[in-house]
């Protein structure tokens, strides 16, 4: 019983943006931490939903025994959604006073870079009567974390992604056929980098690779018509390239009808799973391969449903578990407006304040470093057309064969695929003179 004049602490806990593999971890370890402190735990349905509409109805009491079990579950036991409470200030003051109504003095938000802009609008909104903490979620790995940090999920899709990738290498060697393989990533191309480095594909494409911003669709396929000629050039036939879907924000909206109709979410992003982004390159590289009088044989094929809600691994129920733990311990400690986070073994919150990007008003995005060694590195284990195969006279001889061209009609038509190529990695570090 809470003492004389002093305010009952009630916590509660929602889900925004699309599943990550272990978000049902996060809800049992802050649900178990705050109910040994002697608070009730809410479970709000369906992320700002209902809320925003002051239905109440749905909302549940979690216990210790309701949340007992579920890390090793994929999915959301609250459900989720994208529903924006920041698009009008009458959805955001309904959250607000929904939350009051239920007597909610701590809030733990579970998502991405939406979810999380939602939480500080709320928090802004709600003053000293909320506390709030936000759990970062996505498999698209492009939260505004430091770059070693992984947001949680992103492992679990990641390793079921290799498996997956790893058994369409198998059929492409043995049907002498190319998979184009779309993985999720809107903004960042974390995922398709992920999955193509460890599966060892032939390359991966990414927005960040095209350093002037909007990309043409004919670039994009120009570069995938570049590997499979590179890759016959070297005596292959098969090959599988996986494409980051955030290609397609890239692609100007002009020639996005190139690829089916184009619809909008709840914040105003490009819904790309509705665009077949992979259908789309694929007719176009086949168009430009039959132009050289190369034929072969694509499959396009999307993977990400199969990903977000799959049963979270080791790594990622370990790290959903303290996650978990310390969003509740830092709203019972008195903290509030901030991003959880796990660096070099401790507990970090980042303030909501600082992680608005101030040219957009909206929360940042991380995306691959072009200059790391990471993607420097991955880049050198790609089949795919580099500076140094235009500029060496046997090189490109055997790639213009390849193409039906003469060495300078080669270079001339490809000279564009490969000038936003980094510099090699060094691995040494350079001494002053």
């Amino acid at each position: 019983m809470a003492e004389a004049g002093k305010i009952a602490q009630k916590m509660a806990i929602l889900v925004g943006g699309g599943p990550a593999p272990g978000i049902n971890s996060v809800i049992s370890a802050a649900t178990l931490r705050a109910r040994l402190e002697g608070r009730e735990v809410l479970g709000l349905p369906s992320g700002y939903s209902e809320i925003m509409q002051g239905k109440l109805d749905g909302v549940r009491s979690l216990s210790a025994e309701d949340v007992r079990g579920i890390h090793f579950q994929g999915g959301a036991i609250l459900g989720t959604s994208r529903a924006n409470p920041t698009k009008q200030v009458a959805h955001l003051d309904r959250v607000v006073q929904s939350l009051g109504e239920l007597g909610v003095t701590e809030l733990i938000t579970i998502g991405g870079d939406d979810t999380a802009f939602s939480a500080m609008k709320i928090a802004e909104r709600a003053g000293a009567r909320l506390r709030v903490a936000h759990v970062p979620k996505t498999i698209d790995n492009d939260l505004a974390l430091p770059p070693h940090i992984d947001t949680f999920g992103f492992q679990t899709a990641r390793h079921l992604g290799v498996g997956l990738v790893k058994n369409l290498m198998i059929d492409a060697r043995s049907s002498g056929r190319w998979y184009f393989v779309v993985a999720m990533g809107r903004k960042a191309g974390s995922l398709a980098l992920g999955i193509a480095k460890a599966a060892g594909a032939t390359l991966a494409v990414i927005p960040e690779e095209f350093t002037t911003g909007k990309v043409s669709l004919d670039k994009i396929a120009d570069v995938l018509v570049g590997a499979v000629i590179k890759r016959r050039a070297e005596g292959g036939k098969d090959g599988v390239a996986v494409l980051a879907e955030g290609l397609a924000e890239l692609i100007p909206e002009s020639e996005l009808h190139r690829l089916g109709p184009v619809e909008r979410d709840e914040h105003d992003h490009i819904r790309l799973a509705e665009i077949d982004l992979g259908r789309g390159v694929r007719k176009v590289v086949e168009e430009r391969l039959r132009a050289l009088g190369i034929g072969t044989s694509i499959v396009s094929k999307d993977i990400g449903y199969e990903l977000r809600c799959a049963d979270p691994i080791p790594a990622d129920i370990e790290y959903t578990r303290d996650l978990g733990y310390c969003a509740a311990q830092f709203l019972i400690e008195g903290g509030s407006n901030a991003m959880v986070s796990l660096q070099e073994g401790r507990f970090v919150p980042i303030p909501f304040s600082s992680m608005i990007d101030p040219a957009t008003g909206r929360t940042k995005v991380r995306t691959v470093e072009i200059g790391s060694l990471r993607y420097a590195v991955a880049r050198r284990y790609m089949t795919r057309l580099r500076r140094a195969d235009l500029a060496d006279a046997e090189r490109l001889a055997a790639l213009a064969r390849t193409a039906g061209l003469a060495p300078e009609a080669f270079r001339s038509r490809f000279a564009y695929v490969v000038e936003d190529e980094p510099p090699a990695p060094e691995l040494r570090q350079r001494t002053s003179a």
